[in-house]
């Protein structure tokens, strides 16, 4: 079983079969007397092997592709303590996380924990609390997260430069695509990293470039076609259309977002500096919103300072937008030009400012 495991993850990497095999010997600890550890293979997310935990420990032995990403985890627990299959025995207390190994691994460790406490606090605040104070609290819960979220990222980010030289930043990856946009691989492929060809960063890659595309309604989805034009009011109660906005040499980015959604807290800062740098050139956003309470909608804008145009119906997921656009995840968006059509879709990060800088220049 173990054989197949393996070899599957060499054919879906691309690599060829016969490709360096390593020894790997992982023993540990763990308070879980009589429960299963899992040896996980991340390019495949799945278990290697497994073994019962005896007078408190456990231990594998075996062989796979040199600096296979691989993690150990506790039955029943979401917590994976990773690290690169460099033939250096691994010794893991599962108890608290820590590692110790190589000097690569026991880095990788700290940092994946320093990584993990930044949203440990907002974790341990939340599993204390009932549904009705989540529910009472949940605004304030939302930006609690963000800022959280922010960190994480932030962090991803200083350990891609600070890690350069070593194979760390790979577990970092997702984060780092999430901010930065998928297309920074191909940029990090030509750089030839230590990392670069490794084949968990094209998954990490591929696996952000999903999340971010809702999946019945794909980036490529209505691009090239005319756009539907939407109605419906703004905060005062004023009707709007999204044809008020189109034409005359603009371009407009339709919005589409909510209070209550994370990602797309997440991903305004990225609109708001695309709309100041941009807007006297031209570019017009237009937010349409899948909030059902007004109150949470208002004070969202306020809180992230968005001036540009904000409309909703107010029907949550039943949005007038939703069956238009093929809308089912946010956020989501399109970008129209000055005559009507649909140029882009699910513009994020980085992408959309290479997107309007190669329309309006610097």
């Amino acid at each position: 079983m173990k054989k197949q495991i393996l070899l599957a993850a060499l054919i879906a990497a691309g690599l060829p079969a016969m490709a360096q095999q390593v020894k790997y010997s992982v023993s540990g600890t763990y308070a879980g007397e009589g429960k299963k550890v899992y040896l996980i293979d991340k390019l495949t997310n799945q278990a290697i092997d497994s073994v019962v935990v005896a007078k408190g420990k456990f231990s594998f032995n075996g062989t796979a592709e040199k600096d296979a990403f691989m993690a150990v985890q506790a039955e029943k627990q979401s917590w994976m303590t990773v690290f690169f299959n460099d033939g250096t025995p691994i010794l893991v207390n599962v108890n608290d996380s820590t590692l110790k190994g190589s000097p690569l691994n026991e880095r990788l460790t700290k940092y994946d924990i320093q990584q993990d406490n930044l949203m440990k606090t907002f974790r341990e605040k939340t599993s204390k609390m009932t549904e009705a104070e989540i529910e009472a609290q949940s605004e304030k819960l939302m930006e609690e997260m963000n800022n959280a979220i922010d960190q994480q990222i932030a962090f991803a980010n200083k350990v891609f430069k600070e890690e350069r030289n070593s194979l760390i930043p790979l577990a970092f990856s997702e984060l780092y695509f999430f901010d930065n946009g998928v297309e920074e691989y191909d940029k990090l492929v030509q750089q030839n990293l230590v990392f670069s060809k490794h084949p968990y960063l094209k998954k990490a890659k591929d696996e952000v470039a999903e999340m971010l595309q809702p999946k019945d309604s794909p980036k490529t989805a209505f691009i090239g076609k005319q756009y539907t034009d939407l109605e419906m009011a703004d905060p005062d109660g004023k009707m709007h259309k999204v044809s008020e906005l189109v034409g005359e040499g603009k371009w407009v980015l339709v919005d589409f977002w909510a209070s209550w959604c994370g990602p797309c807290r997440a991903e305004m800062p990225n609109v708001l500096e695309a709309y100041n740098k941009y807007h006297s050139k031209g570019f017009e956003v237009i937010g349409v919103s899948f909030d059902e309470r007004k109150d949470a909608w208002v004070k969202a804008i306020r809180q992230l300072k968005m001036p540009w145009l904000q409309i909703s119906d107010l029907k949550g997921w039943e949005c007038a937008a939703s069956p238009v656009y093929m809308i089912d995840a946010i956020p989501d968006n399109i970008l129209i030009d000055p005559q009507g059509k649909i140029t882009d879709r699910a513009l994020r990060g980085k992408a959309l400012q290479t997107r309007l800088q190669n329309i309006f220049g610097e």
